[in-house]
């Protein structure tokens, strides 16, 4: 790895445990707790949000359902859903986000799924990415189109979902998204 990439890696790392950090501040502050949902992400947000000294008071756990089949039989996303559309969908982000949600017993439900590389999936080009978040205030998915390596793609992933996460938060309480 050269010196450059490193410091780049560096600041991503950083920039993760910024946003993870603050992410428990405002679920702390609402007195809200977050269960994650990963997909394409496979455990790094999950690893992001542990990595905050105090992650327990408001993190209760994640699932890792990089099979479909385990979306469905664990996070409840409907099989018809997936049968016809495929994982990579915003509609099979917000049942995962919701389903999480319910299954662990959190406030939020934090989700990601989409395609990393090297090779499409489903017809869905590489960088395709779906974020989404079930909370008390409804349902937010964004689907942003990420480029780089696998790697960049993932670690973008994590940001953007905590950057999601954090813009429901900013929602008044019991208000509709």
């Amino acid at each position: 790895m050269t010196e450059a990439a490193e410091t780049a890696e560096a600041a991503e790392a950083a920039e993760l445990a910024e946003l993870a950090a603050e992410v428990h501040a405002a679920l702390r502050e609402r007195g809200a707790t977050l269960a994650v949902a990963e997909s394409l992400t496979g455990g790094m947000l999950a690893a992001a949000l542990v990595d905050v000294p105090g992650a327990s008071a408001t993190f209760r756990g994640s699932v890792t359902a990089y099979a479909t089949d385990v979306k469905a039989s664990v996070l409840g996303v409907d099989e018809g859903l997936l049968a016809v559309r495929g994982a990579v969908d915003p509609v099979v982000v917000r049942q995962m986000a919701a389903g999480v949600r319910r299954l662990l017993g959190a406030t939020y439900g934090l989700a990601t799924t989409g395609v990393a590389g090297p090779d499409p999936q489903d017809g869905n080009p590489v960088g395709t990415v779906h974020l989404g978040v079930a909370g008390p205030e409804g349902s937010l998915v964004v689907s942003p189109v990420l480029s780089g390596a696998r790697g960049t793609v993932r670690r973008a992933a994590v940001s953007g979902a905590l950057e999601l996460l954090l813009a429901q938060l900013a929602q008044p309480q019991g208000g509709q998204s």
